[in-house]
C-alpha cells in the first residue's frame, strides 16, 4: 500500500504536507504525517494520504522539522517538490523564527505555510469570549445545568421527561463544538427550568435544592435568554463554516471566501444582532411565565441578574449595559480577531489571486500579478512558471462557462477541454493552487484511529504495526485495491522453510 500512495505523490510531482501531534496511551509523541496532492487521472481529485505516524522524541521546530524531512527522505519523495505546509497554531509549529514551518521554508521558499483554519476559527470565538466576563460566567452556568442532571440517573431522568434534546457538555479546546450545548437551552429553555424546579423538589440534600434553584432562576432571567441567542446566532454560523473548512477537498480560494462571509455576517449581526437577540428573549421569557422582567424598570432594579451594578457607571440601563459590555465586547473581538489571525490565509491567497480575478484585470494590472506568483514559486534560479507566459495564456484562454470559477473548476475545465499542453504554466499554476491545504483536520481524524487501535489490552503495540494497521484503515480506498492472493503469496514466501524435509 505504501509503494502505491508513494507513486501516486510522485506521478503528481507537487504535493504539501499536513503534521500534527498527540500522545497515545504509551505516553509517546505521536506526529500524523499527511501528504495532500492534486490527482491527475480521468478527472483531476484533490487526495490527502495518511503516511503513518511517528514517534517524536522531541516537540521542539528543530525535532519535528528534522523528523518529517527524514520520513520524506526514507520515502524518496523529493522535498523540493513541496508547495504547501498546514500546521496547528502551536509555537513549535508556527513559530516565525524557531517554528517547522519557518525551518522548512529555509530548505524549501516554495512550500508556503497555511495556518488550520478551523484552529483558527476556534481561537476566534475563544478570543471573544475571554473578553467579556458575562461571556464565561454564560458558559459556566451551561456546564453547571449539565453538570446537575448528569450527575445522578434520577435527576437525568426528570430531565428527559421535559425535554427532547438533552443538555451536552462542552470542550474546552473547540468552541465551535459548544453550540450543541447551548441549542437545549435556546429551543427548551421552559422544560429545562421545569426540570430544575423538579429536581429541586425531589432533592433531599440541600445543596442540590440551593443549586437547582438557583440555575432554574437564572435560565428564567431575561438576561441569560439574551446570552444565550447571541452564543447560538454567533456559534451557529462559526460552526457551520468551521466544518466546511475541515473538508479534505477545501481550497484556500474557496476558504476565504467563506470568512469573508462570515465577517460580513458578523458586521451585519453587529448592527441588528442585539435587538433581534431581545425579541427572541421575550419570547422564551414569555413561554416561561417570567413576569415584568421584560420592562425597563424591572431591568434597572434588577441587580440579581447583572454583572455591573456600581452606581456610579456610566450606563445605568441594565439592557444598554448588557449590550456594551457583553454583545459588542463579543462580537467586536470576533471582527477583529478575524482580520488578525487569518492575516496569513489571506497573503497567501492573494498571491494565486490572479487565478480568480484576471477577467477584472487590465493588461497591465494582470502581467504584474503572473510576475508577482512567478516569484512566489521561484527557489533561486528555478521558477515553476513563467509570468509572462502565463499572463498570454490568461488572455488567450477560451471562454469561460463563468467569470466567477474557483482555482478547481478552472483546472477541471482545462482538464477536460483538454488545454493542459497549451497552457502549462496555467495548468501548474492551478495544480499548486489547489494542493495547498488549509486545515489539519485530516491529521486528526486519524487520531481518532490511533485511539482505536492502540487501546489499553495493546499498550505494548510496536510502531510498525500501529502506523500498518492506520494506514490500512484510513486509507481504505487503497486498502480495496490490493490482492489478497498477492500478500498470502508474500507472507508465504517469507515464511517458507529453507529447507524440505
Amino acid at each position: 500500500m505504501m509503494e502505491r500512495m508513494v507513486a501516486e505523490i510522485k506521478l503528481s510531482k507537487y504535493y504539501a504536507i499536513i503534521l500534527d501531534c498527540t500522545p497515545d496511551l504509551s505516553h509517546l509523541e505521536q506526529m500524523s504525517v499527511v501528504i495532500r496532492t492534486v490527482k491527475l487521472e480521468e478527472t483531476p481529485e484533490i487526495k490527502e494520504h495518511f503516511l503513518g505516524f511517528l514517534v517524536a522524541p522531541e516537540s521542539t521546530g528543530l525535532g519535528l522539522s528534522d523528523l518529517i524531512l527524514s520520513r520524506l527522505e526514507e520515502l524518496n519523495i523529493p522535498f523540493s517538490d513541496c508547495r504547501g505546509q498546514s500546521y496547528d497554531n502551536g509555537a513549535n509549529m508556527k513559530g516565525k523564527n524557531k517554528g517547522v514551518q519557518a525551518r522548512l521554508l529555509v530548505k524549501n521558499p516554495r512550500a508556503l505555510y497555511v495556518p488550520c483554519g478551523a484552529h483558527t476559527l476556534n481561537l476566534v470565538v475563544a478570543d471573544a469570549a475571554k473578553n467579556s466576563i458575562d461571556a464565561t460566567s454564560f458558559f459556566g452556568n451551561v456546564q453547571k445545568i449539565y453538570t446537575l442532571f448528569s450527575a445522578a440517573p434520577q435527576r437525568w431522568a426528570i430531565l428527559k421527561q421535559h425535554v427532547t434534546i438533552t443538555v451536552k457538555s462542552w470542550s474546552e479546546t473547540r468552541w465551535e463544538s459548544r453550540v450543541n450545548s447551548i441549542i437545549p437551552l435556546r429551543y427548551q429553555a421552559s422544560g429545562i427550568r421545569d426540570a430544575l424546579l423538579e429536581a429541586r423538589e425531589k432533592a433531599t440534600d440541600a445543596i442540590t435544592k440551593i443549586e437547582a434553584q438557583s440555575l432554574a432562576e437564572e435560565v428564567g432571567s431575561f438576561r441569560f435568554q439574551i446570552c444565550t441567542v447571541v452564543w447560538h446566532d454567533v456559534l451557529s454560523k462559526i460552526n457551520t463554516v468551521s466544518k466546511l473548512l475541515q473538508s479534505s477537498t477545501m481550497q484556500l480560494d474557496v476558504a476565504v471566501n467563506l470568512l469573508e462571509s462570515t465577517k460580513s455576517h458578523l458586521l451585519s449581526y453587529r448592527n441588528d444582532g442585539f435587538a433581534a437577540a431581545q425579541a427572541s428573549a421575550k419570547d422564551a421569557c414569555e413561554e416561561m411565565h417570567v413576569e415584568t422582567v421584560l420592562k425597563e424598570k424591572r431591568l434597572r432594579s434588577t441587580k440579581t441578574h447583572f454583572t455591573y451594578e456600581a452606581p456610579d457607571e456610566p450606563v445605568r440601563d441594565a439592557l444598554k449595559r448588557l449590550e456594551t459590555t457583553f454583545f459588542n465586547v463579543v462580537v467586536d473581538s470576533a471582527i477583529a480577531s478575524l482580520d488578525d489571525r487569518f492575516e496569513t490565509l489571506g497573503q497567501v491567497k492573494s498571491k494565486f489571486g490572479v487565478l480568480q480575478n484576471f477577467p477584472t484585470l487590465d493588461d497591465e494590472a494582470l502581467e504584474k500579478q503572473c510576475e508577482e506568483l512567478e516569484n512566489t514559486l521561484r527557489s533561486g534560479e528555478e521558477a515553476d512558471i513563467d509570468g509572462r507566459e502565463l499572463a498570454m495564456e490568461i488572455r488567450n484562454l477560451p471562454q469561460l462557462p463563468t467569470n466567477r470559477m474557483t482555482a478547481f473548476e478552472l483546472l477541471d475545465f482545462v482538464h477536460k477541454k483538454e488545454l493542459t499542453e497549451l497552457y502549462p504554466n496555467l495548468w501548474i499554476s492551478l495544480r499548486i493552487a489547489c494542493t495547498l491545504p488549509v486545515t489539519v483536520a485530516s491529521a486528526e481524524r486519524s487520531f481518532s484511529k490511533l485511539k482505536l487501535i492502540k487501546t489499553y489490552l495493546r499498550s505494548s503495540m510496536a510502531q510498525d504495526r500501529l502506523t500498518g494497521l492506520a494506514i490500512i484503515s484510513i486509507n481504505h480506498e487503497v486498502g480495496r485495491q490490493v490482492s489478497c492472493d498477492d500478500v498470502i503469496d508474500d507472507f508465504a514466501a517469507r515464511k517458507s522453510r529453507r529447507h524440505r524435509f
